[in-house]
């Protein structure tokens, strides 16, 4: 990744402490609405106050002088959009993007963030979480058989720490990253089981094996003991695409990778109805399951639509 994480005792150079007017470099580790949490280069911190709506985010590399933040030019940021049409600036500078999922994921949201993240430079990867539950073997397995070969996947439980160690390795070798999911995924949890130190609030009990609390209120950056580091970010329900275009959805779907001896015929093939489309023959073949096809179809509707609104504002304006 091109921005390497700070870490605790950098010897990166300043040119002062930023308490006195002068100028030191910083990463942005925590965003309180109002206020955040500057990572300094020498390892300490310090809280700055913002605007609430500055638009200063997780993973942003900054100046700071006196009270004043000036945000460096950022290698890539991940955007979500909401139910309400809202957008989100998730995070910032990250290379690679967790999907947390568990039994009760929604239809649509690990494709959504799969594609989001592609589309913004990141490698996503799919964690399973809570697979010490016995109902979680079906769902488990009905992952795997949609996303083998799209990206890694990572089979564990938070709860029990069992399966944590390919994750570790995964992550150990400096990536920056974040964890999406739904609210009762168990993202806070596997944070935990990733860095005992922070202590975040998890749900009860009673609420492990289904939604859960929203259990995480700002976002913040956390190192890792092995290296590597993560944005622990507020837990949402829907992961609406942000300025991706068809090309982007018919590049980035997850299971319409390039197949050996497969190329569509027109290289802005939309995988609908053209002529020569591989990704039909492979439908046709089986190579491609039905329900892929299916939920890539409704996201295509989905992205047809955002781009004629968009077409349509443009115009009137």
């Amino acid at each position: 990744m091109k921005d390497k994480p700070f870490r605790s005792g950098s010897t990166r150079p300043t040119s002062g402490v930023s308490g006195n007017g002068t100028e030191c470099e910083g990463l942005i580790v925590a965003h309180h609405g109002v206020a955040v949490e500057v990572r300094l280069a020498d390892g300490s911190r310090r809280m700055v106050r913002i605007k609430r709506n500055s638009g200063h985010v997780v993973g942003d590399r900054v100046t700071v002088t006196g009270e004043t933040l000036q945000r460096l030019p950022r290698s890539t940021e991940l955007r979500r959009g909401d139910a309400r049409g809202g957008v989100h600036l998730v995070a910032a500078n990250l290379d690679v993007l967790g999907i947390v999922a568990a039994q009760l994921t929604p239809a649509g949201f690990i494709d959504r963030a799969i594609v989001a993240a592609r589309a913004a430079g990141l490698a996503p990867f799919l964690v399973i979480n809570k697979c010490d539950l016995e109902e979680m073997s079906q769902v488990s397995a009905a992952l795997y058989s949609l996303y083998t070969g799209s990206l890694p996947i990572f089979p564990l439980s938070a709860l029990t720490r069992t399966g944590l160690a390919p994750l570790q390795e995964f992550l150990s070798s400096g990536h920056r990253g974040a964890f999406v999911g739904t609210t009762g995924v168990g993202k806070s949890a596997l944070l935990n089981a990733l860095c005992p130190d922070i202590d975040l609030k998890v749900g009860s009990a009673s609420e492990y094996k289904h939604m859960g609390r929203h259990t995480t209120t700002v976002a913040t950056l956390h190192a890792l003991a092995g290296g590597g580091e993560l944005v622990d970010t507020p837990g949402f329900r829907d992961f609406g695409l942000v300025d991706i275009t068809v090309d982007d959805l018919a590049a980035y779907y997850a299971g319409f990778e390039e197949h050996e001896g497969f190329a569509c015929r027109f290289r802005n093939c939309r995988h609908r109805s053209e002529p020569g489309c591989a990704v039909a023959a492979l439908l046709e073949q089986g190579r491609i399951p039905a329900e892929r096809y299916a939920t890539y179809l409704d996201l295509l509707s989905e992205v047809e639509a955002g781009e004629e609104e968009s077409r349509s504002r443009n115009w009137r304006n």
